[in-house]
């Protein structure tokens, strides 16, 4: 192996390992040995060779399941070729190159050949600048390409983002790495898995310059590095990392280093940071090795494990993190133990396991996060690059608007409804979501409807919203004609929800009816759907357990886990139910539980599909939990909200498992929750202004075919509305149609919500969803919504009309320079945090409520202190 050892600069050992791990991959895809591994037989170069072997010996499960050799050997040539022909190539060490160039995969999105298509785009655009300017320079194509808007789980591509022009920010740092290493600048994708001062988490991206990596907030430009409006929030972080795929040996903090797989904590970059030391004991005293620890972070009314590490020989376990309060919960062999680690507490900590029973009654604390810091002394840039800035911003918005501007509109989506007699508005509901695949959709419809009447419409609406974007024809076709083949005698509502419908977690749909359709014999699919268990038990049989990654559970396609005979438990689960589906059977996941199930004439029956169920194992019997209303709540105590401010949890092999439920559901008081027998914890919540939570647990047993009765309680806490200061007088905004109005005038005699706000930032844009989805109480309530937008953000891509859904006395208004806003603020500090700074105001021009920055549900604040003082002066009249 000697004449080997400068590829890549690894050395013997190195190439052994990779060797090791490469052969262990050809064995475990053995059935699909000839789609993945085929491209070894062409002539490759040594560098080609290795850069191949490397990409196969740490890949996912589900990749190897999903896509062919094609696809990576064309990531592994276009890297390789990139390199030699950008002018910092040679400059980029071999082990940032291996570790965050190479790779092709960034989060969970699905793959696709994208470095060709994006260098093409940024190579000239970037071959002439420095490192660090090709980084600001790639980050304002991003802007050009995407912006900001919340969505679902399933993480869209590159391309698609490209296509769909915005997303949400782990796929706006999706695109961005891609982007970088698409032009051999090593890059990878920060979060915060979790935020502690406020709900959400946020992810941005890492790249790296002539030796120090920089952060940049992805698709939102700054003039220069290491700037952003998540600056402020990232410094009362608890966990800041990345994770790549492969066995990384740092220089960085290692948190997670197994199966290939490596979590690197990059906290002390972003925050102040300190390491708790873990020692976990049996009940004799004893040094408990390989225990499970959790460090637990409350956030959406849940207590998420920001970080999960294993303990030492000596029954030892560390963790850097923050200055903030903790859950930190241990867990071995059926036992746990729990403590509750505040900031000031020392950093080290025991833990012994004594309990193998949930607590009885109820339990009240508070989660306190880290303090607000303030950051370093920003450079004053001069006023030239600050105006060229501004104007690539709005160049940006321009250029993204544009290619908006091609999508299907409203007027063609009649015509094609008109055309093939579907209804008008539901065809431009869908066209209207597909955006940048709305061409490909309306062509589905186009030439399916004539045959299919309007079922190729009802297909399109059973789908998420997203799914639009990413799916074509070919996909469509799949589905629709594989589907109505199965139609049988099922009610409609139940035919498109479970058997029409091909959604059924996060996966990414691909054509898969026609292939399990002519997988199994006339004689075998009635067997089937005469009793779905005998399906179940097949595949449980044939089929292998395989844990993969933690971010890539339940992501493999149906169609790629069939065909490799492997996967974890969540991406078999849904190759049984997409099985089902394509035969005719009604199948689903369970709402809550996620468990795969097929309906029956005596209703929804568990499937038998684990290795550790015995194969006639009958349905479990289910309970149901009824919650109560608190008939003693005090007035101002919030409505009940699933995911912000209560939740309820399972006892699962010692920890708690959250059901899952729509976030945000409020009616949580009709009809009671199917919920698997079990000891469950509630837990409820109510986030104070500081960021600190008000916590209470309520602990509870369901039994089988019991339902048992929960009061939902949350903790006492007081509105306070001091007085913070007094608008400045006179201060002249212009409205809509370029007239001029003094801020005071704008306000109601009740007071009023104002907002300082930039459109194009992400905070923004979460404060006016917030504000959209609180319109009929603030309506009820009366107050203006007074939103002020300096001339520099008032872009090309901003339109006032685009917001119907906004209360009906919002108002938009422009002030040049956000001069009317030092009227409002005084501390630099809150200057610092950035836009949008929220103020709620009385009708004596007090001010009563300030907010500046990211932070979830500062919508709902301004809402409660508005209501406290319009209540107050309703009561002295």
């Amino acid at each position: 192996m000697t004449s080997q050892t400068l590829v890549f600069s690894m050395d013997a050992q190195s190439l052994e390992r990779i060797e090791q791990k490469f052969q262990e991959k050809l064995n475990f895809a053995d059935a699909r040995k000839d789609e993945l591994f085929h491209v070894f037989q062409q002539p490759l170069t040594e560098e080609e060779v290795w850069a191949l072997k490397y990409v196969y010996a740490y890949m996912p499960v589900n990749d190897l399941a999903d896509y062919d050799g094609e696809l990576f050997l064309s990531h592994v040539r276009r890297a390789l070729d990139i390199r030699k022909r950008l002018p910092w190539g040679e400059r980029v060490p071999d082990h940032l190159f291996l570790h965050f160039v190479l790779p092709y995969r960034i989060n969970t999105e699905n793959i696709e050949d994208f470095r060709g298509i994006i260098f093409d785009e940024l190579a000239d655009r970037t071959a002439k600048l420095s490192m660090a300017d090709a980084i600001l320079e790639t980050n304002y194509w991003c802007h050009e390409k995407a912006t900001y808007i919340g969505s679902d789980l399933r993480t869209i591509s590159p391309l698609t983002m490209i296509r769909n022009a915005r997303g949400r920010c782990g796929e706006e740092s999706t695109l961005a790495v891609a982007a970088l290493r698409s032009i051999g600048i090593p890059a990878r994708q920060v979060y915060t898995p979790r935020w502690a001062h406020c709900d959400s988490n946020h992810a941005w991206v890492e790249a790296w310059a002539d030796g120090q990596w920089y952060y940049i907030g992805a698709c939102e430009p700054e003039a220069g590095l290491n700037q952003g409006w998540f600056s402020p929030p990232a410094r009362r972080a608890m966990l800041i990392n990345t994770r790549i795929f492969a066995d990384y040996p740092g220089p960085e903090d290692i948190t997670l280093n197994e199966k290939g797989f490596t979590e690197i904590n990059l906290l002390e970059n972003y925050a102040p940071a300190r390491t708790i030391c873990v020692k976990v004991k049996n009940e004799q005293g004893e040094p408990v090795p390989d225990a499970s620890v959790r460090f637990e972070l409350y956030n959406t009314a849940e207590f998420y494990p920001i970080a999960e590490i294993k303990t030492d020989a000596q029954g030892d376990a560390s963790f850097k993190t923050g200055h903030g309060d903790l859950l930190i919960r241990a867990v071995s062999g059926g036992k746990w133990g729990e403590i509750l680690f505040k900031a000031q507490d020392s950093d080290h900590v025991e833990i012994v396991l004594d309990s193998s029973e949930q607590p009885t009654g109820s339990v009240d604390f508070d989660m306190v996060p880290p303090p607000e810091g303030e950051g370093e002394v920003a450079t004053v840039l001069p006023e030239e690059k600050i105006q060229e800035h501004n104007r690539r911003l709005e160049e940006g918005a321009k250029t993204r608007s544009g290619y908006e501007g091609t999508f299907l509109n409203e007027e063609e989506a009649f015509s094609l409804a008109q055309g093939v007699g579907l209804p008008q508005e539901r065809v431009w509901d869908i066209l209207q979501k597909a955006r940048g695949n709305s061409r490909e959709i309306a062509a589905f419809l186009k030439e399916r409807s004539g045959s299919y009447g309007e079922w190729p419409l009802r297909l399109l609406e059973s789908m998420n919203e997203k799914d639009l974007i990413d799916t074509f024809r070919q996909t469509l076709d799949d589905h629709l004609i594989g589907a109505l083949s199965q139609q049988g005698s099922w009610a409609e509502d139940t035919f498109v929800r479970y058997i029409l419908c091909p959604r059924v977690s996060y996966e990414m749909l691909v054509p898969y009816r026609g292939i399990f359709q002519n997988a199994f014999s006339a004689d075998e699919a009635a067997a089937f759907r005469e009793n779905p268990s005998t399906l179940a038990r097949i595949l449980a049989q044939e089929y292998e357990y395989h844990e993969d990654l933690p971010n890539l559970k339940g992501k493999g396609n149906p169609a790629g886990t069939y065909s490799l005979m492997k996967g974890d438990p969540q991406s078999l689960d849904i190759l049984f139910v997409a099985v089902c589906r394509s035969l005719g059977i009604p199948s689903r996941l369970h709402p809550s539980e996620q468990k795969p199930q097929y309906l029956s004439d005596r209703g929804w029956e568990d499937a038998v599909f684990s290795l550790s169920s015995p194969p006639n194992q009958e349905s479990a019997n289910w309970g149901m939990l009824q919650l109560l209303r608190d008939s003693g709540a005090p007035q101002d105590t919030p409505a009940a909200s699933y995911g912000e401010n209560f939740s309820f949890a399972r006892l699962e092999d010692g920890v708690y498992k959250t059901l899952i439920y729509p976030y945000g559901s409020t009616d949580v008081y009709g009809e009671p929750y199917e919920i698997e027998p079990g000891a469950y914890r509630l837990t409820t919540g109510i986030r104070l202004k500081d960021g600190a939570v008000r916590v209470r647990f309520i602990y509870f047993t369901v039994r089988a075919g019991d339902t048992t009765e929960v009061v939902l309680t949350y903790r006492e806490t007081e509105v306070n509305i001091p007085v913070l200061g007094k608008l400045a007088p006179g201060s002249v905004l212009t409205r809509l149609d370029g007239s001029e109005v003094v801020l005071h005038d704008l306000l109601g005699s009740e007071g009023a919500v104002a907002a300082w706000i930039e459109p194009e930032r992400e905070p923004t844009k979460h404060l006016i969803r917030e504000l959209c989805e609180l319109a009929e109480p603030l309506d009820k309530l009366g107050v203006p919504i007074v939103l002020v937008i300096g001339d520099t953000e008032w872009n090309a891509s901003f339109d006032s009309g685009a917001y119907p859904k906004l209360p009906v006395r919002t108002v938009f208004v422009r002030d040049s320079s956000y001069a009317s806003l030092s009227g409002f603020i005084s501390k630099p500090a809150a200057h610092e945090a950035g836009y949008p700074h929220l103020f709620v105001l009385d009708n004596q021009d007090q001010i009563r409520y300030s907010a500046s920055g990211y932070k979830i549900g500062t919508g709902k604040e301004a809402l409660q202190i508005a209501a406290a003082i319009s209540q107050s002066l309703n009561g002295s009249e």
